[in-house]
């Protein structure tokens, strides 16, 4: 599991090194001085990252998939130090999680009941390279997930439905240019990660360890492609997944999405996302504005992915009568 998190993270930085030093090494010499036109055009150079950097605030959505809830509700970014090429952040969020749908459970047997709410924080650091042309990020945090159940989908009678009480930390690194994305990740749950959910069923939090690589189609438009390892349940789960994006920035601050993903465990999950922002960076000065919605200053207050706590349940016979 290490060496798979290890490899991830290694990925991450030698691709992001060979992507921003690739357009140097095959231009000529000669074509390598910039152009005055692309500075004039773009004009990140001249921006002062203490306008760009807006706190930001809204709400976010999401319909269950592989782990994971139905839910809705708010988050905010909020920079807490911003220098010349760099800023310091805390992104937080709140959702209120609901129950799932049409019987069909979100974590395979037992269905997901409502109301709870669950929190999510990352505190972290993103900077811009010398010529703005990628940004780099590094983010840590701590996400909660209260989870009340109700009956099974498999047609068995369950009784004394319980709620239970999940955690993890969670860190995370990025890198961003006009073009690519690529972010790296690592889910851990912390504290008691294993229950007894009713009189059939046990449910556990667990470990999840990915990369996810994205293509700019257009500036709006993005589509990205990931590979995960998850790990836990008592090891009923242990394996790798796939991940596909899609997302469309319908307009400043507003974005939806739609992800594919497939493992063993779950098999296919289908899910949609929608967030907003108020106060996002698109809303610079007009003078301005075409260089403050470029992806790669867009990314210094993007909030971050990956913050959900995925559970998994399986039969209590599997290891016995009495459960584990």
């Amino acid at each position: 599991m290490n060496k798979i998190f290890n490899l991830s993270f290694s990925f991450l930085g030698s691709s992001s090194f060979a992507l921003a030093s690739l357009p140097l090494a095959l231009r000529p010499l000669a074509a390598q001085e910039p152009k005055a036109s692309d500075a004039a055009d773009l004009g990140v150079m001249s921006i002062s990252l203490k306008d760009a950097i807006q706190p930001n605030f809204g709400f976010q959505g999401a319909l269950q998939g592989a782990g994971t809830p139905n839910q809705a509700g708010i988050g905010g970014f909020l920079p807490l130090v911003i220098g010349d090429n760099s800023v310091f952040f805390l992104d937080a969020q709140a959702n209120v999680n609901f129950a799932d749908y049409n019987n069909y459970s979100s974590i395979i047997n037992t269905t997901v009941a409502g109301t709870t709410i669950s929190t999510s924080s990352r505190l972290g650091y993103r900077f811009l390279n010398s010529d703005r042309s990628w940004m780099f990020g590094v983010n840590a945090g701590y996400d909660s997930r209260p989870m009340a159940t109700g009956a099974a989908d498999t047609g068995v009678n369950v009784t004394n439905s319980s709620t239970v009480f999940y955690q993890q930390v969670a860190a995370g690194l990025e890198a961003v240019s006009n073009t690519w994305n690529f972010n790296a990740y690592a889910l851990i749950p912390v504290g008691t990660s294993e229950y007894r959910l009713n009189s059939n069923y046990f449910g556990g939090a667990l470990d999840t360890y990915g990369l996810d690589v994205g293509y700019a189609i257009t500036p709006d438009f993005k589509a990205s492609v990931g590979y995960y390892y998850q790990n836990g349940d008592l090891g009923t789960v242990d394996g790798s997944g796939v991940l596909g994006r899609v997302s469309y920035n319908i307009s400043n601050g507003l974005t939806a999405g739609v992800n594919l993903s497939y493992d063993q465990a779950f098999e296919t999950r289908f899910s949609a996302d929608l967030k907003y922002r108020f106060g996002s960076n698109g809303y610079g000065a007009p003078s301005k504005k075409k260089a403050w919605q470029t992806p790669v200053i867009q990314a210094l207050t993007e909030t971050v992915r990956h913050r959900d706590v995925r559970v998994h349940d399986n039969i209590l016979t599997y290891f016995g009568s009495n459960g584990p």
